[in-house]
């Protein structure tokens, strides 16, 4: 409304206000009043709505960098370019078809040129992908999970809490805490993504949906793999990479026991801990055992997500992917740790750069490959609830 029919219109209405006072006709006064009181709400909110949109309109608020062009800037308003609807458009179509990402959308100072740098992955399917990573893994969930810088060396005080008793005040007395520090390095885990699919028609979320799927379940047992065994060398160090609390050894041949049970359950760890192990171990060597008075000792419960959950002796049993770890085998040609008991959190995964996608054309094959890469590390900072069982092999079998 403008300001001119504002105060001309607010004019009339008290002239006629006026008249009905002074005709004694009050009841109609008051409505005149109510529509003068109307009239008002009605100037102010309209004014304050476009106060508001000529503050989103000052682009000086905006990086240059980051800044699109008006002539084809979004009309979502979207804070977050990466997640606008252009850019997921943009990124279908890269990651599907192989287009550029359009220029406005790449850091114009990058010492890289357009064809080596890899096209970030709108902000909510990135969400949607860790979410479905936590969702498919067994152990990922478990581990402690950071965002510290690569190269940077962090105190294990720090991203494992610690409390010490102290004395009163802050006298000489007070408890200093010993820590050491675990340094992250930078490893690049890398997944083929497959998306070889009709995409005359295909709209986003659909495509978002089999993307998230194909690189979560990729990247979930990549890192699961390097969680538990991982070399340490171009990769996260694993678990069984570190030197144990404690090892129960089992002669080539001969079969886990209820005394070996016991003996593991016997380096007081705590119950945070959790034993590992793939299911044909479990269901081979422990599903039927019975302790000295016959009562079971491994037991399988209904969890409330419906899925079976396993225990034994009371401790949680995570039965993982058989590419994980060795499976008990009478027979081994080298020591083959066969089930392992740890407290997962105690596992610092690190990841120092957000995923990306990038798309190349394999000469070799004659294929065009999308691949997710994502920067990260890991390794245990504390070992002392790690036991072992390990299948010794013969000397010279």
């Amino acid at each position: 409304m403008k300001k001119e029919k504002y105060l001309s219109d607010r004019k009339a209405l008290l002239d006629a206000a006026q008249a009905l006072l002074d005709e004694g006709k009050l009841e109609d006064f008051q409505a005149k009043t109510k529509e003068i009181e109307a009239l008002d709400a009605q100037f102010e909110n309209e004014a304050k709505a476009q106060a508001n949109l000529n503050a989103l309109s000052n682009t000086n608020k905006i990086p240059e960098e980051l800044r699109i062009p008006e002539a084809t800037a979004p009309q979502n308003n979207a804070p977050d370019f990466f997640d606008s609807a252009e850019y997921k458009d943009a990124f279908m179509k890269n990651v599907l078809l192989g287009t550029a990402i359009p220029a406005k959308f790449q850091n114009a100072n990058a010492n890289t040129t357009t064809s080596d740098v890899g096209s970030v992955i709108p902000t909510s399917t990135l969400q949607k992908i860790y979410e479905k990573m936590e969702n498919l893994g067994m152990i990922l969930p478990l581990v402690t999970q950071t965002g510290y810088k690569g190269g940077l060396s962090v105190p294990t005080s720090n991203v494992k809490p610690t409390a010490t008793w102290v004395a009163e005040g802050a006298g000489s007395d007070r408890q200093k805490v010993s820590t050491g520090s675990v340094t992250f390095a930078y490893h690049k885990l890398r997944c083929a993504v497959s998306m070889s699919y009709e995409t005359a028609n295909m709209s986003y979320p659909m495509f978002e949906a089999m993307f998230v799927k194909n690189v979560s379940e990729a990247m979930v047992k990549a890192k699961e793999i390097a969680i538990v065994k991982g070399t340490g060398s171009g990769q996260p160090k694993g678990v069984l990479k570190e030197t144990p609390a404690a090892n129960i050894e089992i002669e080539e041949g001969s079969k886990i026991t209820y005394a070996d049970l016991c003996e593991a359950e016997g380096e007081e760890i705590d119950d945070s801990a959790v034993w590992c192990m793939t299911k044909k171990t479990y269901t081979g060597q422990i599903l039927g055992m019975v302790d000295a008075d016959g009562q079971p000792v491994a037991r399988t419960n209904t969890g409330i997500n419906g899925k079976p959950e396993y225990s034994i002796l009371g401790r949680r049993v995570v039965l993982v992917n058989p590419d994980y770890m060795d499976t008990y085998a009478a027979s081994v040609e080298a020591d083959s740790i066969i089930a392992f008991m740890y407290n997962f959190s105690d596992y610092i995964f690190n990841s120092g750069v957000s995923m990306t996608v990038k798309r190349y054309y394999d000469e070799d094959v004659d294929d065009e490959i999308t691949k997710a890469i994502e920067v990260c590390d890991g390794k245990s900072v504390r070992n002392d609830s790690l036991v072992t069982v390990t299948v010794k092999a013969t000397v010279g079998s």
